[in-house]
């Protein structure tokens, strides 16, 4: 199977939790992503071999899950808006049958996820980027709205987090933002072989999510949810050197906003 550099990233996200879903012990059981894996031909022996990126996604997964779920208990008509969703399927694992649910990615990318994951009468892909306004025209959201930012703002510059941001902003009165966001010191350092391959580079992150509000005030900032706490249920070992600080500061996070 011949693919870009963007639809190669977002193979590398799903097969990896399809693969952990395989696992006797794992923390997360996505069949989606295990239906989608097995009709895709490609060799993902790079992807075996990059514990970071599996780390990584994992560990995102087990806290965006959770933050998702507890949101969605506490709002359960509510509608949630997954922007750059790639092959995201966390709709599968989580919905309560009653949430609405918007996927907004680049147009490449969203005709190669309804190539796979078909969407539904209340899932809708929309072929827009992220800093595109003309996406936020399409949504029909009346109540509560959750905005779920992961796995993009790294590859993106300042300027672009801040078109989003003000997007939202203009189009949505109130709304929850769960943006992942990567520490500049590991934007620099860290190399995950598997993405390198994609030509995908990281290119921005800040070190609190607080710093964000800079971008547009209409935002408070409610809290930072390190995904070292994704890994510690992953891999509960790990719990031994994840809170020491120069450690800890290293790993991505998830920063909520609020309006």
């Amino acid at each position: 199977m011949n693919l870009e550099g963007v639809e190669k990233t977002m193979l590398l996200t799903i097969y990896t939790k399809a693969k952990h879903s395989r696992q006797k012990n794992h923390k997360f059981y996505d069949s989606k992503a295990i239906e989608v894996i097995s009709q895709i031909d490609y060799d993902f022996t790079m992807a075996d071999k990059d514990r970071k990126m599996q780390l990584g996604v994992i560990s995102r997964t087990i806290v965006l899950d959770d933050m998702v779920s507890e949101y969605i208990s506490q709002h359960p008509n509510c509608t949630i808006i997954n922007i750059a969703s790639g092959m995201d399927t966390r709709f599968n694992r989580l919905d309560n049958g009653q949430i609405r649910w918007y996927n907004v990615d680049l147009e490449n990318s969203a005709k190669f996820r309804l190539n796979y994951i078909e969407d539904t009468d209340r899932v809708t892909t929309l072929a827009y980027s992220a800093m595109d306004p003309e996406w936020a025209s399409k949504i029909k959201a009346d109540g509560d709205v959750l905005f779920i930012i992961e796995g993009l703002t790294m590859y993106l510059n300042q300027d672009d987090v801040s078109d989003i941001l003000n997007i939202i902003d203009e189009n949505f009165k109130n709304c929850t933002i769960f943006v992942e966001i990567m520490p500049p010191t590991s934007v620099e350092n860290v190399k995950e072989i598997s993405v390198e391959e994609t030509d995908s580079k990281f290119t921005w992150g800040v070190k609190k999510g607080n710093e964000l509000t800079k971008l547009n005030s209409a935002f408070n900032w409610i809290r930072d949810v390190n995904l070292f706490d994704g890994a510690n249920v992953y891999k509960p070992i790990f719990r031994l050197f994840t809170w020491i600080p120069n450690i800890r500061n290293r790993m991505d996070y998830i920063a909520v906003l609020e309006k």
